[in-house]
């Protein structure tokens, strides 16, 4: 989804100050020294360290400018009802999409709904899925499973696109209907500078996964209090031009097994794309619930790609982009109150993503439909035309429960918590054969998850390390070349925006119980374990500067030190089509 938005009035209001929230980080090289010296204060976040003991805010104007806006994504509603309603965007990428990763296999549903006329408008639907296909691997073969109708995994009818190219046409329609968009606003006080608030009657948040704006939302309104912790993913991805021998457009493929045992949940995907060239997209996701501190789930990327059954289609490709991102896997039980005064949660950012057909674009944008629907008939019907007022859209949540979204969720609640058992990933597979297939999701019980991810790993010394292969640059590559393949940038003078609550906290207990896994669940070669220059020892080295914003760190940390926190706008993955 798009990350809008502006900013609340009302008791949401006290929380974020619109286009800018006060925070402040630390500088984009950070170290963490090991317990045998002083920590020194590196951490520099405003809540750590407050801003009236920071010298660097002395004599800073801390005025502010304020305009007033009505919500988000009602343009089409008011143009139908010829009212009056002013719209505004706020995304933090420099560009409408460049932030945005997913597979993508589009279930057309709610965009049809969005866009009747999407075609004569031209929108980037060029490949409809013509070929399904679905295996479990060993370590050599590929073991192909049939996809029979019904099941979560068939794609009839769907469309394979490249999401950051259709969000950015989504971006153009929207402001061909008037809404004003700002990119390269980072929602937070990122700077020295004070930024413009823009004062809404409501405001949608649609962040994505884990949200550093929802993350807050959370803790002030207790959104969380009646659902599950929430469970995660981490998904890498590749774009590759391949042989046009090898290319067929339009065939989709995944699968579950190796290199990943059966109780780590996870599998990948590759998608022939139909655009002009012979384009694949391809990709693995790791559950974040994992247990072995010493997996690192990029070189289990990289080594799925060295499998038979896929190494053939890459021999003589070449590789042009890279990225990775968290999504949420804790469906129905994980999903928070929605609503709260001033303001409202959709899309991925609350996790409406159905874990076992591996998407969740079709019911985030249902649910920014509805939001959108809800919004306008409490404007509308109220007089609120003077100061701005937060209202509380409850309306909202109504029409969502008695929606197919809701529905679709609850019907494959129990698919990802079935996988916990004895036989893994596998069980689940059977619990959905007889469960979904036959039944429809209508058992009268629902599965819980483990817990929060964060919870999950095991001490280093109860586990075995793993040998992963050298990559030979050709089919599996290093981290910080496919770093560079994602455009990511991010202001040398900034703050770093990942911020730890104690430093100590790396060497002392994650090192010293979990062998540091920071530095391998880490997509991006952020975090580092380096020698002390003097003495014996290690530090933590913080490569803030190669941040591709997946939040993995915020998720995965067993000590819950790592904070990450928004650096300024337009820093980032440039992403283009991903």
């Amino acid at each position: 989804m798009m990350v809008p938005l502006a900013k609340l009035a009302s008791p949401a209001y006290q929380c974020f100050h619109a286009l800018k929230i006060k925070k402040n980080y630390l500088p984009l090289c950070a170290t963490r020294w090991s317990s045998t010296c002083k920590v020194p204060r590196i951490t520099t976040h405003y809540t750590i360290y407050p801003r009236d003991q920071d010298k660097r805010w002395e004599g800073v104007n801390m005025e502010r400018f304020a305009e007033e806006a009505d919500v988000v994504i009602l343009k089409q509603l008011a143009a139908q009802h010829e009212k009056d309603l002013r719209v505004c965007l706020v995304e933090k990428a420099a560009q409408i999409g460049a932030h945005t990763l997913s597979g993508a296999c589009l279930d057309p549903r709610a965009f049809e709904e969005l866009f009747p006329d999407w075609k004569e408008k031209g929108a980037p639907l060029n490949t409809p899925v013509t070929e399904d296909r679905f295996g479990i691997l060993t370590e050599k073969y590929r073991i192909p499973v049939p996809i029979l109708p019904g099941l979560p995994m068939n794609n009839h009818g769907n469309y394979v696109v490249r999401l950051g190219h259709l969000v950015s046409w989504m971006g153009e329609q929207a402001e061909a209907l008037g809404v004003e968009v700002y990119p390269g606003y980072a929602a937070a006080e990122t700077t020295f500078e004070r930024g413009l608030e823009l004062h809404a009657k409501v405001t949608i948040f649609a962040e994505g996964c884990h949200g550093h704006l929802a993350k807050q939302l959370y803790k002030k309104f207790d959104l969380r209090a009646n659902c599950e912790p929430q469970t995660y993913g981490i998904g890498l991805k590749e774009l590759w031009v391949i042989d046009e021998k090898k290319w067929k457009p339009g065939r989709v493929d995944h699968t579950v097994g190796w290199p990943l045992d059966r109780h780590t949940y996870g599998g990948s995907f590759l998608y022939h794309l139909n655009e002009g060239e012979p384009l694949l997209a391809l990709g693995f996701v790791v559950g974040l619930d994992y247990q072995n501190p010493y997996l690192s789930p990029f070189r289990e990327f990289q080594r799925w790609k060295h499998h038979p059954s896929i190494k053939p289609t890459l021999e003589g490709g070449k590789r042009i982009a890279y990225g990775a991102r968290a999504l949420n896997e804790g469906g129905f039980q994980s999903i928070p109150k929605l609503t709260f005064p001033g303001g409202l949660l959709i899309g991925c950012s609350p996790g409406f993503m159905n874990v076992p057909k591996i998407k969740g674009t079709h019911t985030a944008m249902k649910s920014g439909i509805l939001a959108a629907e809800s919004i306008f008939n409490q404007l509308t019907s109220e007089n609120l035309q003077s100061k701005t007022i937060g209202l509380h859209v409850t309306e909202y949540e109504d029409n969502l429960k008695n929606s197919w979204v809701w529905k679709e969720l609850y019907s494959v609640r129990n698919i990802r918590p079935s996988c916990h058992g004895i036989l893994g990933v596998y069980g689940g597979m059977i619990y959905t054969g007889i469960f979904y297939w036959i039944f429809r999701g209508m058992e009268p019980w629902t599965l819980k998850h483990k817990g929060s991810d964060s919870d999950q790993l095991k001490p280093a010394k109860d586990c075995t390390p793993i040998e992963y292969p050298k990559p030979d640059g050709q089919i599996s590559f290093d981290l910080l070349s496919s770093v560079a393949l994602s455009g990511t940038n991010h202001e040398h003078d900034q703050p770093a925006h990942l911020t730890l609550k104690d430093d100590s906290v790396p060497v002392n207990r994650n090192l010293s119980i979990y062998d540091g896994p920071e530095q391998r669940f880490c997509p991006a070669g952020v975090y580092e374990f380096v020698p002390l220059e003097q003495g014996d020892g290690f530090r933590l080295q913080i490569n803030a500067q190669n941040c591709v914003h997946c939040k993995t760190c915020d998720i995965k940390d067993p000590s819950q030190n790592i904070n990450w926190v928004v650096p300024e706008g337009g820093g980032g993955p440039a992403y283009n089509g991903m």
